[in-house]
């Protein structure tokens, strides 16, 4: 039976996910680059960007990247928000805007965009993103037909993360708890309360300073 699974989703002290005032410029907002400054630097994302340099080479392999490389194992289909897919509002101006990331996206498989402006289904290289206006238990219900009987990864952001987890829809969350605080910006755990109830949770602390915690759905 395939799995809804979060990975990755970086988080500070006081629970952002972003910052406030996210754009073209600043994808997370005021937060800037802080929120995945422990992913940056790992083989997982030097890998998919293809950002390898004399500085990085081809990146770190300790426990940050230990964790970060588990997002794509086993995947078939992701569901982001369109926040995610772009810094746009409303009504689609145009179609010109494909992603932040480029004619390969790192995704290789379908991807369900949730959005309330649809738009025609784009396919780059092996990634098709279908936009669609879906309630979440619809969006995961289309995404596992999609994944051929993988497991769907839920991509964010935090909105449509906090969606899914208040619909009791999300079987494993990995969240890396990152030490700063934001102050504002877009909070994941509101109206979340009694949320640790329905999982187990294991921690491991990293060097870089990070915590990874990862909830794992208690069968139900």
């Amino acid at each position: 039976m395939s799995r809804l699974r979060v990975h990755n989703l970086a988080i500070s002290l006081d629970g952002f996910a972003t910052g406030e005032g996210q754009s073209l410029e600043a994808p997370f907002g005021h937060a800037d680059g802080r929120l995945m400054e422990w992913f940056f630097p790992t083989r997982t994302f030097v890998s998919m960007s293809g950002h390898e340099s004399e500085a990085v080479g081809t990146g770190t392999t300790g426990l940050d990247d230990e964790f970060a490389s588990r997002w794509g194992h086993g995947i078939g289909a992701e569901i982001m928000g369109r926040n995610k897919f772009g810094p746009q509002r409303g009504p689609w101006q145009d179609h010109e805007w494909e992603g932040w990331w480029g004619p390969e996206p790192p995704f290789h498989s379908p991807v369900v965009v949730l959005t309330h402006h649809e738009r025609p289904d784009l396919v780059l290289g092996d990634t098709t993103f279908f936009f669609r206006s879906l309630t979440p238990a619809d969006a995961l219900a289309l995404a596992t037909e999609l994944a051929g009987g993988l497991d769907v990864r839920l991509g964010g952001g935090p909105t449509v993360v906090r969606e899914f987890l208040e619909a009791d829809l999300v079987d494993h969350l990995h969240l890396v708890v990152v030490p700063i605080v934001l102050g504002r910006g877009e909070r994941l755990w509101d109206g979340l309360e009694g949320l640790e109830e329905r999982f187990d949770i294991e921690s491991t602390a990293s060097p870089s300073g990070v915590v990874h915690v990862v909830l794992s759905r208690r069968p139900r």
